[in-house]
């Protein structure tokens, strides 16, 4: 039997802050989930370093052939679902490079990538900054955000790009182009000019041109562009869901980097918050060429430990977000305990590499402390491949960033990106890319 091995009570014990901050659409139904850290219970996680049969992975070699292996098929089949092998190709088109950007500081791009390989077939649109007079080639931050590469910046030179959205009132789907309004609308979590000042380039693509957020959506979206059957393919238990398609995406964004002269492809920091963070990881964890990977407050399905019976679950999140994962994940909505992996796993695939966690003080739901309870246990895969984790056992105090390989902090604050994570990824990133 795998052995398992046992919480400490001092780390499951600690106690949160009491601000609770909800997505809107669980807000109603609080009462319904625990934020009270003395009703989490005992639980047991599975051992990154027992493989399934017992046998106790000791050395590199072991981890790289036998157990990371067996543990990423184990997230494939239950959590995520298994995506298709990248194309052969690398079809895009290049959009015209504006080397005056941003008052002369980048110089910027548009490039379209054709995700089924055909021209003309179905594109995400990667918005691409690289910093003028740096010196070349960068290290580069690579993220997907929410509602439009427009809403990143107040940069008129962004295009507005349509986008499948979903009605709720019509009951279905319509392609709509934002308005002009909707320019710069997330630009406090994208400080372009700060992290171009540091000598990287930003490179960004909306989930929307990978696959659109709805139940529905997929139809619209990169798998069924990908399936011979399109909007009629009748899934499998354990095929690919949006987290999985959005971190296709991001891979083949990277395919692209890597075809440039003044961008480093392989100092790639990837980053996500939130859903988005969910598809960092686990792109990360699939795509060992990205040499970084950033979470920022991913929550269940992410960074947090879904054993922890604490914020969002595992049915609340099958049960809202019904696409994210694999229809195998549901099979755990009632017992999560014989989930056969858990975050902590996740975080030991991206191992060696740095990773960052990063939480919020409000954002009970994303559960903190089960976030850097998965950095924590993710620690002895590092340790194993000569890497230092986090350095500590204590659940550090707001605003005290922690880690060497690992990082993690927990921020003042609610459910969102700031200066302060990004102070926090930046000064990560320098030591990590510009020894």
């Amino acid at each position: 039997m795998k052995r398992l091995f046992q919480i400490s009570t001092a780390l499951v014990l600690a106690t949160l802050m009491s601000t609770t901050i909800l997505p809107e659409d669980a807000e109603a139904q609080s009462a319904l989930y625990n934020y009270d850290e003395s009703k989490v219970g005992p639980y047991t996680l599975p051992d990154p370093l027992v493989c399934a049969d017992g046998t106790k992975i000791a050395d590199a070699k072991a981890w790289r052939e036998k157990r990371r292996p067996e543990i990423l098929e184990l997230f494939r089949t239950h959590v995520y679902g298994r995506s298709p092998a990248k194309l052969g190709k690398l079809v895009h088109e290049l959009g015209a490079a504006d080397s005056k950007a941003l008052d002369g500081k980048a110089t910027r791009q548009e490039i379209r990538i054709f995700l089924d390989g055909k021209k003309g077939g179905h594109c995400m649109t990667l918005l691409l900054y690289v910093p003028n007079g740096a010196k070349q080639p960068v290290p580069a931050f690579l993220g997907m955000n929410f509602e439009g590469n427009h809403t990143i910046d107040n940069d008129p030179g962004i295009t507005i790009t349509e986008q499948w959205t979903w009605d709720a009132k019509e009951k279905t789907s319509k392609l709509v182009k934002p308005n002009e309004a909707t320019r710069g609308k997330s630009i406090g979590r994208w400080p372009l000019e700060v992290i171009l000042a540091r000598g990287y380039a930003v490179a960004t693509v909306t989930r929307a041109d990978v696959e659109p957020d709805y139940a529905a959506g997929w139809k619209h979206g990169l798998r069924a562009a990908l399936s011979k059957v399109g909007a009629n393919t009748q899934w499998k238990a354990d095929d690919w869901g949006a987290v999985a398609a959005w971190g296709w995406g991001l891979s083949r964004a990277l395919d692209y980097l890597e075809t440039r002269g003044d961008v480093d492809a392989k100092r790639v920091a990837l980053i996500g918050h939130s859903r988005l963070g969910k598809a960092s990881l686990w792109a990360g964890a699939e795509d060992e060429r990205f040499a970084m990977v950033i979470s920022n407050n991913s929550g269940e399905g992410g960074a947090a430990l879904a054993r922890r019976n604490f914020g969002e679950t595992v049915e609340r999140i099958n049960t809202s977000f019904p696409h994210w994962f694999c229809t195998n994940f549901k099979k755990y909505n009632q017992d999560v305990s014989a989930l056969p992996v858990d975050a902590h796993e996740l975080i030991s695939l991206i191992a060696p590499r740095p990773v960052y966690v990063a939480s919020a003080e409000e954002d009970k739901w994303a559960d903190p402390k089960g976030e850097f309870l998965s950095a924590k246990h993710a620690e002895p895969v590092y340790q194993l491949l000569g890497k230092k984790g986090l350095g500590t056992s204590d659940w550090p105090p707001v605003n005290t960033p922690v880690g060497e390989t690992i990082g993690y902090h927990v921020r003042t604050g609610k459910h969102d990106v700031t200066d302060y994570d990004w102070a926090c990824y930046l000064g990560f990133a320098d030591r990590h890319f510009k020894k």
